[in-house]
């Protein structure tokens, strides 16, 4: 009978070997026979490495003691790797010896490590150091580029694009000519958002797949998928659900090997299908995918992205109570400064709850008295801010918002300061002030932030200390003015060339300090270059348009838009007499009353009377003074006239 030692030694010199199955027989024969036998160990990982059994190559490392353990650092760190155990992973890396540590394969799982720990600066920082050397195998150098452009698009969704230099956040033509790489040119693009662009790499990326020789039908299939899926997304962000659905058709979910492309295909499919308004069938449907487990879950970016999906459901389904409740333990828990910003989203989903998707002034009274009790809930602040412009009423948003940033000053943290100069809160404590015309405090908040960052190794935004720096150069302050060419002369020790910050520097310096300016004047288009074809002459006779300073705005009327909007009186249809004719002259005596018109006639005796007496060419009455008696006086009365006796009748 041969030796198992020799079979497997054998076996083990002939470099063509494929079969890690007969490898694993023949170790554990070797083992058998001789259970000190290191090799026969050591060979039984590596081929379990190879059938992906990681878990069995954890439990025969520590089953063959600490010689092997110390022998097999690589292998072991591997299979903590792929069974997600990554910072246990990451500990066995780093207590291998400096003899190991430093070689090219363990640099590789280090950086393969930090890329699934989303540690992606230092995953781009060891690919790019893998890059610069000369590979150690056969197609290393392909993988290594792959792999550092994924990094660096994962460095694009953190918000860190800013630290690539601009020479890697553009694709060179090697990147082209490979579908692998091509399709991470394509997620970088859609990292920052630039999705007609990520749309053609996605197409090329597909089409040199298809074209490929070097895969089986089968392999090309497991490779198109997860570019068919990103595609998917893409058209539909543009708008092109019709192509979107198309290609949808094209992916059967069940064919997709890798269990996270299989949940954003899932997440795609019910998007684009819709449920005609019933959100229990989509959570129904959205409930298929299953959980994720080890090394098979999303990043932290996608898992939020699907945690607000199930959410919003839920406000959906009505389910305010038990939604409110599940945000505001996740908001409570984040306790440390940089869970500030991440949990953020989750405030603003809280207070859609608990108002019941109410966005009005009552709104508000719900709310408010929760940001009392979680003050440092970022994503309840914005909202109460956010109602608040809807409702025309800036005051008490500038208000909460200025105490939320004392507050924030208060603790000497820094990580705390950061959160207070944090882009966004810069951002909205500038379009508040502005929208108020307070344009001094836009000019100090920036001045703050600029100093802020400019004391960091590193910035959170350069497009931050871009705005301040030309806010600043606006200034006439002197102080204002160093402060701006400080802040260009930061942006100009960042990766990459920025043209509006040389442009800057040179007019923050060009009057005080012409040697620090002149290196950066070649960088700049010349002066005569800028004026060519310009008529000097024609706009000074012009003159200069100043620009209007924007006024502030008041919950207090002025005296002329309360004169218009004073409700002015409604005046009534003149309305016309019933036997009014057109044309016919009215009478002239319509106004007098009626006892006073001409052509008044009373009735009855004692009105005809009457009338005889007022009427023109009657009986005068004659009057007469009679003298009373005793001086008292005297009184006019009629005078009696003379007529004919009355003949006494016979009695």
């Amino acid at each position: 009978m041969s030796d198992p030692a020799a079979t497997l030694a054998s076996l083990l010199r002939a470099s063509t070997i494929q079969d890690h199955d007969e490898a694993l027989k023949l170790a554990n024969a070797a083992i058998r026979a001789s259970r000190t036998n290191i090799d026969a160990h050591h060979t039984r990982v590596v081929a379990l490495l190879k059938l992906d059994r990681f878990d069995d190559a954890l439990r025969a490392i520590a089953d063959g003691g600490h010689e092997l353990e110390s022998k097999c650092i690589l292998e072991k760190a591997y299979a903590l790797y792929k069974t997600g155990n990554l910072q246990e992973a990451r500990d066995t890396a780093e207590k291998a010896p400096s003899t190991q540590s430093n070689t090219r394969p363990f640099r590789h799982l280090r950086a393969q490590i930090a890329y699934r720990a989303e540690s992606f600066a230092d995953a781009a920082s060891l690919y790019r150091d893998l890059a610069a050397e000369t590979p150690g195998l056969h197609g290393e150098e392909n993988d290594v580029r792959i792999n550092l452009l994924a990094a660096n698009a994962q460095l694009e969704w953190a918000g860190l694009g800013q630290q690539l230099d601009d020479s890697e956040r553009q694709p060179s033509r090697a990147d082209l000519e490979s579908f692998e790489t091509a399709y991470n040119v394509a997620c970088a693009h859609v990292a920052r958002a630039e999705l007609a662009k990520a749309s053609i790499m996605l197409k090329r990326a597909r089409d040199l797949c298809e074209a490929s020789e070097d895969l089986s039908p089968d392999e090309k299939k497991a490779e198109l998928l997860p570019i068919i899926v990103q595609h998917i997304y893409v058209l539909s962000q543009l708008g092109k659900e019709s192509e979107a659905t198309a290609l949808q058709r094209l992916v059967v979910q069940s064919d997709i090997p890798e269990a996270p492309t299989r949940a954003v295909a899932h997440n795609n499919q019910i998007a684009l299908a819709g449920t005609d308004g019933n959100p229990y069938f989509t959570q129904r449907i959205s409930e298929l995918a299953g959980k994720l487990s080890g090394n098979d879950k999303l990043f932290e970016y996608q898992q939020s992205v699907l945690r607000r999906n199930r959410y919003a459901l839920d406000l959906q389904m009505q389910k305010f109570q038990g939604t409110e409740s599940s945000t505001n333990t996740q908001i409570l828990s984040a306790s440390s400064p940089s869970a500030l910003l991440n949990v953020a989203p989750l405030g603003v989903i809280s207070a859609a709850a608990r108002t019941e998707m109410a966005s009005s002034k009552a709104a508000i009274r719900k709310i408010l008295p929760v940001l009392e009790k979680r003050p440092n809930d970022v994503g309840l602040l914005l909202t109460i801010i956010q109602l608040y412009i809807q409702t025309q009423n800036p005051g008490p948003a500038v208000t909460l918002l200025e105490k939320f940033l004392k507050r924030l000053e208060a603790v000497t943290t820094a990580d705390y300061s950061d959160v207070r100069f944090s882009p966004g809160l810069v951002a909205v404590a500038v379009a508040l002030y502005r929208l108020q015309g307070r344009q001094n405090s836009v000019r100090a908040e920036l001045a703050r932030a600029s100093a802020h960052w400019r004391s960091k190794p590193e910035c959170a935004s350069t497009s931050l200390l871009r705005a301040a720096g030309v806010e600043l150069l606006h200034s006439s302050n002197p102080e204002d003015v160093a402060a701006a060419g400080a802040t260009f002369e930061k942006l100009l020790t960042q990766p990459g060339q920025d043209i509006t910050a040389a442009a800057g520097l040179v007019a923050s310096f060009a009057t005080r300090d012409f040697a620090k300016v002149e290196p950066y004047l070649s960088k700049l288009t010349p002066v005569e270059r800028l004026t060519a074809g310009t008529d000097v002459q024609a706009l000074i006779q012009v003159g200069v348009c100043q620009a209007t300073a924007p006024t502030p705005t008041s919950r207090k009327r002025g005296a002329d838009e309360a004169e218009k909007e004073k409700p002015t009186k409604r005046r009534r249809k003149q309305k016309l007499p019933k036997d009014y004719v057109e044309g016919k002259q009215p009478d002239s005596e319509r106004w007098l009353p009626l006892r006073d018109r001409s052509t008044y006639r009373p009735k009855g005796k004692k009105g005809k009377k009457r009338a005889q007496e007022v009427t023109q060419g009657g009986v005068v009455k004659e009057e007469e003074t009679l003298e009373l008696v005793g001086g008292a006086g005297a009184v006019k009365v009629e005078k009696a006239t003379a007529g004919k006796k009355k003949k006494k009748g016979k009695k």
